[in-house]
């Protein structure tokens, strides 16, 4: 993300005016986490599409960020459900975001891996606490079935499970380093129809782009709301 999305997302975080991969509830996941990038200046805020209030599929279909006709009618909250999941918990400055969820998802799949488990959709970040400069963060893999308790995950990894609760998703397609706009979008979206977020959010990587900078990146965003 850039330098100031921290203070976007710490203001759509704890509601003051408006966060978000791991494939949260019903199914949140993404590949190489769309994550914090350096400081750049922000792209004009982009439209956002809200997606139907329906759970989305273990891979959702992908589609670009724009303001839909109807925006009261595609912005219903849906209730998204928890999922079993491996977990890396991190933290790191916004300009160091991008490499710090990777490195912690690079670890959750050597945790699957060493323990033989199945991924069961697209990576996800649940971003858990934010501030202008710091995030905290869960990395995290869905699997398709919950493991035994006893198994061997190593040092870094737990079970977890994915956010649950009302949310709205929203769409980005395009640069990480462009994401801010975006988040932008969804806080004055949110502001003009009165939801209030709650403290966590979901970005769900959908497929894998190259860098921050690769602009075929395209990621779901879910904002839980109270």
């Amino acid at each position: 993300m850039l330098a100031n999305a921290g203070r976007t997302f710490a203001a759509l975080a704890f509601g003051a005016a408006l966060f978000v991969t791991a494939q949260a509830g019903a199914q949140t996941a993404a590949p190489a986490p769309a994550a914090p990038a350096a400081p750049a200046t922000p792209a004009p805020a982009a439209p956002v599409t809200p997606a139907p209030a329906t759970p989305p599929a273990a891979t959702p279909p992908a589609a670009a960020a724009q303001q839909p006709a109807d925006a009261d009618a595609a912005a219903q909250p849906f209730e998204v459900k928890s999922r079993p999941a491996i977990s890396v918990s991190g933290a790191a400055k916004w300009e160091d975001g991008y490499k710090a969820i990777n490195a912690a998802l690079a670890k959750a799949r050597a945790a699957m891996a060493k323990a033989g488990l199945k991924e069961g959709g697209r990576p996800v970040a649940a971003f858990v606490d934010t501030d202008d400069d710091n995030f905290k963060f869960q990395a995290m893999i869905p699997l398709d079935a919950a493991p035994a308790a006893t198994v061997d995950l190593g040092p870094d990894a737990k079970i977890a499970q994915t956010p649950a609760g009302r949310a709205i998703k929203f769409q980005h397609r395009g640069a990480y380093d462009d994401v801010d706009s975006t988040y932008e979008a969804i806080t004055a979206f949110l502001d003009e129809k009165g939801y209030e977020a709650q403290n966590v959010f979901v970005e769900e990587y959908l497929n894998d782009p190259k860098g921050a900078d690769d602009s075929a990146l395209e990621l779901a965003i879910y904002v839980f709301i109270k």
